[in-house]
C-alpha cells in the first residue's frame, strides 16, 4: 500500500493535481468573475529572477513580530494587549515528502475579535480594538516548525450575492527563495459552522482538500490559565497540498 504523499518513481516531484484546487472562474464567489484568465494557462520555466532574491533570517525579526496581542501596541508605546479569544496557532511547513521546510518566512493578517480589520477600506461597523494591528510573521525553525500567538478573529458579513459570512479565518503567506515563490492562503478553526457556508470555501469541491486549510484544536499545547492552542499544517505541494489561492 503506497502512502499518499509518496514519491513517484525515480523520486521526480509529484505533480500538481488541478482537481485538488478550484476552477479560477466560480460564479458563486463573485469576485472571481471578474478575476478568472479567459485565456489557456502557460507553464514558464524558472529563471535566475523566479529563483533568486532576498534571504529572510530569523535576526531580522522583532522579538514580538509574532505576537500580535502585543506588537502593535508595544510599536506605538501604549500598554495592554489585544481584546479578545487568546490563542496560539502552531505547525511545521512539510515539502511534499514530508520533509520539514525550515528557514521559510511565514506572514499572518487577520480580523480583530470584532471581525473588522485595521484597513481605510474596512467599513464593518465593529469597532477597532487600539492595541491590535492585526499582522505578524515568523520563521519556522530548522524542524519546519512555527508558532504565533493572536486573538482569535470575528467572523464577518461581505456583499457577495447579498450579505454572506465569512467564517474565522487567518490568512497567510509562505516565501521561498524569492519574492515571485509566494504562496498565499488562509485558514480556519475546527467547529466553526460557518466554513460550510462560505462561498469561498465551496469553490473547493473535495472535503480532503477543505479540511486541508482547517486549524485543529490541539490541546496539548494550550497554556493552562492563558490561551487556547490550534494545529496547522502546511504541505507545500503534492498530493496533501495545502490548498493555495492562484
Amino acid at each position: 500500500m503506497s502512502l499518499p504523499n509518496a514519491p513517484d518513481a525515480g523520486g521526480r516531484f509529484t505533480q500538481r493535481d488541478r482537481a485538488w484546487h478550484p476552477p479560477a472562474y466560480t460564479p458563486g464567489y463573485k469576485t472571481s468573475v471578474l478575476r478568472s484568465p479567459r485565456c489557456a494557462l502557460l507553464s514558464i520555466d524558472q529563471g535566475p529572477g523566479e529563483r533568486s532574491g532576498p534571504v529572510f533570517a530569523r535576526s531580522m525579526l522583532h522579538p514580538l513580530d509574532n505576537d500580535l496581542t502585543l506588537n502593535y501596541a508595544s510599536a506605538l508605546g501604549l500598554e495592554g494587549s489585544a481584546i479578545g479569544e487568546r490563542i496560539i496557532v502552531h505547525g511545521r511547513v512539510l515539502d511534499e515528502m514530508g520533509r520539514p521546510v525550515p528557514n521559510t518566512l511565514i506572514e499572518v493578517w487577520q480580523a480583530n475579535a470584532g471581525g473588522r480589520y485595521r484597513h481605510k477600506k474596512d467599513t464593518y461597523l465593529a469597532p477597532l480594538d487600539p492595541a491590535f494591528g492585526g499582522c505578524g510573521r515568523v520563521v519556522t525553525d530548522e524542524a519546519g516548525r512555527y508558532f504565533f500567538r493572536t486573538i482569535k478573529p470575528g467572523p464577518y458579513p461581505w456583499p457577495n450575492h447579498g450579505s454572506d459570512w465569512r467564517p474565522a479565518h487567518i490568512h497567510f503567506s509562505i516565501f521561498g527563495e524569492a519574492f515571485v515563490q509566494r504562496l498565499v492562503s488562509q485558514l480556519y478553526f475546527e467547529g466553526d459552522p460557518l466554513i460550510a457556508l462560505c462561498p469561498i470555501v465551496n469553490t473547493i469541491a473535495d472535503p480532503r482538500a477543505v479540511n486541508q486549510l482547517v486549524a485543529k484544536l490541539d490541546m496539548g499545547e494550550m497554556l493552562a490559565f492563558d490561551c487556547l492552542a490550534y494545529r496547522f499544517d502546511i504541505v507545500l505541494r503534492g498530493r496533501q497540498q495545502t490548498f493555495f489561492e492562484s
